[in-house]
This record gives C-alpha cells, sequence and structure tokens, in this order.
C-alpha cells in the first residue's frame, strides 16, 4: 500500500504553549520498501507513525492510503483501517505473561473474527520463519529479550498487514540482538511486498533501508535513498 502525506501540519498543547511538529510536511512511502525515520527525542517521529496509522489526525493536510483519505474518516473507521491494514512493532514487546508464545500470536486474529484453524497456520507459518515454533507453548518470561521481539513481530504480521509501523524496534535490545531483528524485519517484510515505516535512533538501520528522513525543521528531509544498495 502507497502512503501519501500531503501538506500535513500538527501542533499540540505543551503546558498551554502551542508546539509545532509538523508544519505542511509533504512525503511518500511506497508499497514493498522499507523506510527509516531518524531524528532526536522529541521531534516527532512517534508522532508521525501515530498520524500514518490514523491514532491522530493532522490539524491540516491529508494522508492517503492507496488512494483512500485516512485523515478524513472518523474514529470508528480509523480503527477498523488499522486493525484491517497495519501492524506494529514497538520498542517495549507487550506481551501478555498469562498467555503462551502461541496465544499471544494468535490473539489478535481470533479477536478479529478470523477462523481458529487459520489463526494457528498462519502463526504456526511465521513462527517456524523465526525460529520460535518449538517455543509456542512457552511463557514470555521463558524467553530472552531477543526471542520476546520476535514473538512480537509474529503477531503484527499474522493478521497480514500491509503497512508494517515500527517504533524504535531495537530500543531495549542489545547490539548484536538488535542487528538480528533488524535483518528479520527487512527480510519478512521485503519478501511479502508490505511498506514498512520505522523510527529509530539506530544507524544500523540505515544499511536495510530503502529511503531514509530525518526529521529537521518540522518536515521530513530525505537523508538516503535506493543508491546506497548496489
Amino acid at each position: 500500500m502507497d502512503i501519501l502525506l500531503s501538506g500535513i501540519s500538527k501542533t499540540f498543547d505543551d503546558n498551554k504553549i502551542k508546539r509545532v511538529i509538523f508544519n505542511d510536511m509533504t512525503a511518500c512511502f511506497s508499497s514493498g520498501r522499507f523506510f527509516v525515520i531518524m531524528g532526536k527525542s522529541g521531534v516527532g517521529k512517534s508522532s508521525l507513525l501515530n498520524l500514518i496509522s490514523g491514532i491522530d489526525v493532522p490539524d491540516k493536510g491529508s494522508i492517503r492510503v492507496d488512494g483512500t483519505c485516512v485523515s478524513d474518516m472518523n474514529d470508528t473507521q480509523r480503527t477498523l483501517f488499522r486493525r484491517r491494514h497495519i501492524g506494529f512493532i514497538y520498542q517495549f514487546f507487550n506481551l501478555i505473561p498469562v498467555l503462551t508464545v502461541l496465544e499471544n500470536v494468535t490473539l489478535i486474529c481470533e479477536l478479529d473474527g478470523m477462523p481458529k484453524k487459520t489463526c494457528l497456520d498462519r502463526a504456526a507459518s511465521l513462527l517456524k520463519k523465526v525460529e520460535l515454533f518449538d517455543r509456542r507453548n512457552d511463557y514470555p518470561d521463558r524467553l530472552s529479550g531477543g526471542e520476546q521481539q520476535r514473538v512480537a513481530i509474529v503477531r503484527s504480521l499474522v493478521n497480514d498487514p500491509q503497512i508494517i509501523l515500527a517504533d524504535e524496534p531495537t530500543g531495549n535490545l542489545d547490539a548484536e540482538t538488535g542487528q538480528v531483528i533488524l535483518e528479520l524485519i527487512s527480510d519478512l517484510v521485503k519478501n511479502s511486498g508490505k511498506t514498512l515505516v520505522m523510527a529509530t535512533h539506530s544507524p544500523e538501520a540505515v544499511s536495510y533501508a530503502d529511503q531514509v528522513f530525518s526529521v529537521l525543521g518540522r518536515t521530513l528531509v530525505p537523508q538516503y535513498n535506493e543508491l546506497i544498495h548496489p
């Protein structure tokens, strides 16, 4: 799915002071590509992901996904849109401790009404890809941080969303494990034609990206493009 942001402006009230996050920002994220958003803490990286997903809406401008104007939807419509089309990967794994790996992965698609067999088949296939199928009956506290993040990635993909939004997915991991997670995300997304937008401080993510943007001057500034790949 292609994502088009046109003339986006967004402000927040910060102790009764208007804080401008974005001003007349325009950007395009095309299908089947890996985009990295860099920038200091507080510049608006997470806010950008919230705008793309419809968790938040711009003060001005429009956000279109494959031609559908998400920013014009009401709250209920945006919620349904997220559930059907967007998967999230966070810095914190947010696994439910009383559920097994398999139960954590299948919970969302079961709540969405997907047949149980379909849920289980998809979960099994993805867990095999991330080499965690043999841990499917373990609880999260039996897993390492890297293993928990792999479960969180599988959970984000089990509904087969066309857009993946990742917010600091390696932020709680050591450098070596973070590298493994970046490789995994890149392979899973690129081999499926999904659109991935990742907000991160990690310079290591740049080598996996098709396009890198920095949040500067209340807009997105391209830093690298496909020429970084031979």
